[in-house]
């Protein structure tokens, strides 16, 4: 029994030890086949209908899947990453001089800010207030233009993983039920604690392509050809950047298009101000009322702070992909801790008795009082 225990220790400790080290070994492939594993199972079914339609061929199938997925997503991808880049460079050697003519001509400012109640109270602190702003804005705005910038620089470290991730893709759409069946049957988990998990992937995952991605690149685009019409430099830029910001909830694209309304303002520019007001506000705002509840269904329950902060996490430490990795890995969180504690809710005390006792005082207290 002794030799048995030992060599179970010893199979467990070799097998975390070198699977650690494999994953350590190839940790910068992880992304593109944990991103491989995504796609694949979004496009399994139409890889199946395809397979069905060619007779039983899969790799056939696969292939025709790659090819697809090449010149309809990655292609145009390609060329909208490149514009962008561009428009990142323009509209950050623009911010400068803009904020820096309009601290230097602020009698337009003046003109609106004339009428404000208390404006002769801080009308001494006029210059330093709009020096402040400038800079705040010039700060702001690099910030946005270098993040971007590099975020949409097509690199040959991108390139690579872009195509490790379509070669696992093939794999994936030939063998990816034969992989998976591997993985649960290695999970030490119960079957039904891992169809939870595999469920929650599942539906997470959907909702977050369905509606952060499809959502966010409607509401860029409109907002995008807003700024356009509003005869706002860098279109194309500010609609990706819309497009990332349309995530965060409640605040979304306003982010970006209210201060640029708020700018049209002050330089009276009051055409660019309705334009921005009805495409970006009243057009694009309501989008998302509209088109999410049809689009993503029940697929999530998570709560929007889940949300906010998984999508924010995600993109702070896997950069622009974490758009998707982010809420997934928030929801598999949420799900672990609910499978534990239906796992170990008998050791785990009630909420209601565990409140109950903050409240009551203990009994040697009371009789210390009574005394």
């Amino acid at each position: 029994m002794k030799g048995e225990t030992l060599n179970n220790l010893v199979l467990l400790t070799l097998v975390l030890i070198i699977s650690l080290l494999f994953l350590a070994m190839i940790h910068q492939f992880l992304m593109p086949m944990f991103m491989a594993g995504i796609f694949s199972a979004m496009l399994s079914p139409f890889h199946r209908w395809l397979t069905g339609k060619l007779r039983g061929h899969k790799h056939l199938a696969s292939v025709i899947t790659i090819i697809g997925i090449v010149f309809l997503i990655l292609a145009p991808l390609s060329v909208l990453v490149g514009i962008v880049a561009a428009q990142a460079v323009t509209v950050g050697q623009s911010v400068t001089p803009f904020v820096q003519a309009f601290i230097n001509e602020p009698s337009t400012l003046t003109e609106y800010l004339d009428g404000l109640p208390f404006y002769k109270e801080i009308m001494p602190y006029r210059d330093i207030l709009i020096e402040r702003a400038g800079q705040a804005v010039a700060t702001v705005s690099t910030f946005l233009v270098n993040s971007l910038s590099s975020a949409t620089m097509v690199t040959i470290q991108a390139l690579f993983g872009t195509i490790i991730m379509l070669y696992v893709m093939f794999y994936f759409f030939s063998m990816g039920t034969v992989l998976l069946d591997k993985i649960l049957y290695y999970l030490p988990l119960r079957d039904e604690d891992e169809r939870r998990l595999l469920k929650q992937f599942t539906s997470v995952t959907r909702a977050t392509l369905k509606g952060t991605l499809i959502i966010g690149l409607m509401q860029g685009t409109i907002c995008g050809l807003g700024f356009y019409f509003a005869g706002i430099e860098g279109p194309v830029f500010w609609g990706t950047v819309m497009a990332v910001t349309s995530v965060i909830p409640a605040f979304g694209t306003a982010i970006i298009w209210v201060p640029a309304a708020i700018l049209l303002a002050l330089i009276g520019d009051w055409a660019g101000v309705i334009i921005l007001a009805v495409v970006c506000g009243l057009i694009s705002g309501n989008l998302d009322n509209l088109v999410r509840p049809r689009l993503v269904g029940k697929d999530t329950e998570m709560h929007d702070l889940f949300i906010l902060f998984g999508t924010l996490g995600g993109i702070s430490m896997f950069g622009i992909i974490g758009i998707i990795v982010g809420p997934i890995v928030a929801a598999l969180f949420s799900t672990i801790w609910q499978i534990y504690g239906d796992s170990f809710k008998e050791y785990l005390p009630a909420v209601g008795d565990a409140l109950e006792k903050l409240r009551t005082p203990p009994e040697s207290d009371s009789e210390n009082k009574e005394e």
